[in-house]
């Protein structure tokens, strides 16, 4: 198996300036407001923290499983840094690990979750300048964009380097960012009352209904059946 064999790990310093970079990338789209917004953000960027943690500075995962891993895996060295893309290394693939299929994946999901995001807000901006709903661009799709993006990204780290903490994290943070959705919802139908119900009846919260797009371009659902 294809991997470095020299340790890279206590590098504090960098995992430092990582999780810097990606909590202050994320924040300058999220920009949290209500305490719910700071709460949900706060975890964020702790699953962020402990995955920097443990990607530069101290490998708790692989520490706390090294006998497991160790009777299962014998032809890896569990002390060096690529050791820690679990996936590339207990599915066995012959190559760098930061060119396997989990790792690449990784990319797609973070670098688009990202991508949704910067879109999401730059509509949610607009609207909220004109003080309007914001039902276009990929609003059009999913009413929750943002979250989407955020839970895309934090799947994406956990292909490229999963670790017990972040794992514990994950469910965590996909049932906040459901529970703030809900909320905004209901601060939005009192907001725009009729527009947003209407809204919500045609437009899913997280998941775009493609079959549906489908169907209405060949002509076999009428728009006021589309919801």
């Amino acid at each position: 198996m294809t991997h470095s064999d020299v340790p890279a790990y206590g590098l504090w310093g960098v995992a430092a300036v990582n999780a810097a970079v990606f909590i202050l990338f994320a924040f300058s789209f999220f920009k949290p407001h209500t305490p719910r917004d700071w709460r949900s953000f706060g975890v964020f960027s702790g699953f962020l923290v402990a995955l920097f943690a443990e990607m530069y500075g101290f490998p708790l995962t692989i520490y706390l499983l090294s006998g497991w891993l160790q009777s299962r895996f014998p032809g890896v060295n569990w002390l060096s840094h690529d050791a820690g893309h679990l996936l590339e290394m207990m599915f066995g693939w012959r190559t760098n690990p930061h060119f396997g299929p989990f790792h690449i994946a990784s990319f797609v999901l973070i670098g688009g979750g990202f991508m949704l995001i910067s879109v999401a807000w730059k509509v949610l901006h607009t609207a909220q300048q004109e003080q309007k709903l914001a039902t276009g661009g990929i609003y059009s799709r999913i009413r929750h964009p943002q979250y989407v993006g955020f839970i895309l990204v934090m799947f994406g780290f956990l292909l490229q380097w999963p670790t017990l903490l972040t794992l514990g994290m994950f469910p965590v943070l996909v049932v906040m960012y459901v529970r703030l959705a809900r909320h905004e919802e209901r601060d939005a139908l009192r907001e725009f009352g009729e527009d947003y119900r209407r809204y919500a009846a045609q437009v899913p919260p997280f998941v775009p209904r493609v079959w549906r797009r489908a169907d209405r371009a060949a002509g076999r659902v009428k728009p006021e059946d589309a919801g």
